[in-house]
């Protein structure tokens, strides 16, 4: 499989970048996730070819991307959008949502707890749970999960990632994260540019795409995070002439 390796004019381009599974590799607890020595350089030499139009748009808390990533994307989306900082030094904006019952987080636990292995990952409008370590047990905790969001249907959805189970306010995704962020500079008049790895990301990837932008699906178009890290090395290294825009032949 051949990622794609050129964009033509970057100046012309805004890069919005999920993080794990596409950034970095998967590890067995998001805690323990690895940034490679050479990425942040190689992500600050593309922000610069870039305008600075370079985004994280990820599922985990903004705080979580400044202690991986810090100083290095200009702009954050996190929480699948719930959390946007638009700019370095701004404050983090966050959308008027519902807030979770307070016996759900309790409640999640409990239901956690019964399958040893299993995380739970606590986020500021909903909560995701890891089963990587118990993969025996995730239709059961969907099915313990679904059960806790009939409380309030409609106001919640429960989404699949990669051995994890995502429990979000309805309405917000990566989608609506990458509209948010075109509309305003440095951003906005560019050429979208979505890359992801999961069902989380399809939203971001069919949004970028709408904008007659690309939008790019780690598995389909890259293979693994190595692939995409050496795509943005060879983008932060091109000139600003490349005649493709693509992926390439498979």
């Amino acid at each position: 499989m051949a990622a794609p390796t050129e964009l033509p004019t970057l100046s012309r381009y805004a890069l919005l970048l999920d993080l794990d599974g596409t950034l970095l590799d998967i590890a067995p607890t998001p805690g323990e996730v690895v940034v490679p020595p050479e990425l942040p350089d190689d992500l600050r030499r593309l922000r610069a070819l870039c305008g600075d139009a370079l985004a994280i748009v990820t599922g985990r808390p903004v705080a979580q991307i400044d202690c991986l990533l810090p100083d290095i994307p200009f702009a954050v989306a996190g929480e699948h959008g719930a959390a946007i900082r638009r700019r370095p030094g701004e404050p983090v904006l966050r959308l008027p949502l519902p807030d979770m019952p307070s016996r759900w987080m309790p409640a999640v636990s409990r239901i956690v707890g019964q399958h040893p292995g299993a995380m739970l990952e606590p986020k500021s409008h909903g909560m995701a749970v890891h089963y990587r370590a118990a993969p025996q047990a995730g239709e059961a905790l969907r099915a313990g999960l679904l059960a806790l969001l009939a409380d309030r249907p409609g106001d919640y959805t429960l989404l699949p990632a990669k051995m994890a189970w995502e429990i979000r306010p309805t309405g917000i995704d990566k989608g609506t994260a990458l509209r948010a962020l075109m509309q305003h500079a440095p951003f906005r008049g560019r050429t979208p540019v979505f890359v992801g790895d999961d069902v989380t990301d399809q939203d971001g990837i069919a949004e970028a795409r709408a904008q007659g932008g690309l939008g790019l699906f780690v598995p389909e178009d890259f293979g693994t995070p190595a692939q995409v890290r050496a795509w943005i090395r060879g983008l932060a290294s091109q000139a600003d002439h490349a005649p493709d825009i693509g992926p390439g032949p498979a």
